[in-house]
């Protein structure tokens, strides 16, 4: 049952496996054994983050395409969301769900336009007609600020069964509220838990073995009669379409949209970091990636902060820990993961369990 829910592509290691059996667990009942809400939006930022890594690693992992317009279709997704319900005195799924098909009309085509137009080129120039696209999109919802809101985004409601003060019983469960804001972590877990098994299913699928084939050689797959541009085309539509969703999702949790949150480029060199920690063509590097990156975006600057207290006594080690600096050593257990997981945490656990087995 387990084989065919994860479409036959097992964890291979027993220490990835209880890795990511307990990521799930963790996700699964974050708002029950946690009351903060700092806590919470770092779970639900986990779960749209697997979905969008993992949809970047679409591309980049097993077909070989470096992309930098993922975030505008990340952005988009939000957007749509987010101006949908804000332009509205009373938001209804029905303005939700109008916003979100707009959405993904519009990167529908513009992923096919891209696709059509760059691919036919080499993989440096398509990665600068990406940029220059997604550069272009960033500007444009800053500069619209009667539409988009410019700089400062746009906050908006959502329909009143999603809010906090919705409740729907008097009791609560594990000392958790069954409110609104239950219910729309739940709708953005299970969401995000759909759009992965989907991209799991995908790359193992017939054609998921086709971008494989094209990564690994894409003169050889098109000498075996593959179309691969058509190929690399719907690949780049498949992963915008799910990228617009994982906005969606975003947009939905933090009720806010703007271009820094999701149309930055920030978030592109964080997804790139994830893919590479967690590991390229693997799927599961995404989950695993995800969630330590998140975490210590979250929590990174409060333990150096707690450390820097406590080490006043040693003035070098306390103004080396302050939380100011908390970005360098971000960089620094980055660096450290590239040397010790050169081929991505989930690849060096794979590798490792297949040496064992010798």
């Amino acid at each position: 049952m387990l084989s065919k829910l994860l479409s036959g592509d097992l964890p291979r290691s027993r220490a990835l496996g209880a890795l990511l059996l307990l990521i799930f667990l963790g996700l699964a009942s974050a708002p029950f054994f946690t009351s903060g809400e700092r806590a919470l939006g770092a779970a639900a930022t986990i779960c749209v983050y697997i979905v969008l890594v993992a949809s970047y690693d679409l591309l980049l992992g097993y077909t070989g395409i470096v992309s930098f317009a993922h975030t505008m279709f990340y952005g988009i997704g939000a957007y749509g969301i987010g101006l949908g319900l804000a332009s509205v005195d009373e938001p209804t799924w029905g303005v939700m769900m109008t916003g979100l098909g707009l959405a993904l009309l519009l990167a529908l085509a513009l992923a096919l336009v891209i696709g059509l137009f760059a691919l036919r080129v080499r993989a440096i120039f398509y990665a600068m007609i990406t940029l220059a696209v997604a550069s272009s999109f960033a500007v444009l919802a800053s500069q619209l600020s009667d539409f988009t809101g410019g700089e400062d985004g746009k906050t908006f409601s959502v329909p009143e069964v999603l809010t906090p003060g919705h409740t729907f019983m008097d009791t609560e469960v594990f000392g958790r509220a069954v409110d609104g804001k239950l219910l729309t972590y739940y709708v953005v877990f299970f969401g995000c838990l759909v759009l992965f098994l989907f991209l799991l299913r995908l790359v193992n699928s017939p054609f998921g073995r086709v971008l494989q084939a094209i990564r690994e050689n894409e003169f050889r797959a098109e000498a075996l009669g593959y179309r691969t541009v058509v190929y690399r085309v719907w690949a780049n539509v498949v992963a915008a379409l799910v990228a617009v969703l994982a906005g969606a999702l975003m947009a939905l949790w933090v009720r806010y949209v703007g271009p820094d949150n999701t149309l930055g480029f920030k978030v592109m060199t964080d997804i790139l970091l994830i893919v590479v920690i967690g590991g390229m063509g693997t799927m599961y590097g995404a989950v695993i990636g995800a969630t330590l990156f998140i975490l210590a975006q979250n929590y990174l600057m409060g333990l150096m902060e707690k450390a820097s207290t406590s080490l006043e006594g040693v003035p070098l080690l306390a103004a080396a820990l302050h939380p100011d600096r908390w970005m360098l050593w971000l960089g620094v257990l980055f660096i450290l993961s590239i040397y010790f997981f050169p081929i991505g945490i989930v690849g060096k656990l794979r590798l490792r369990s297949i040496l064992a087995r010798r």
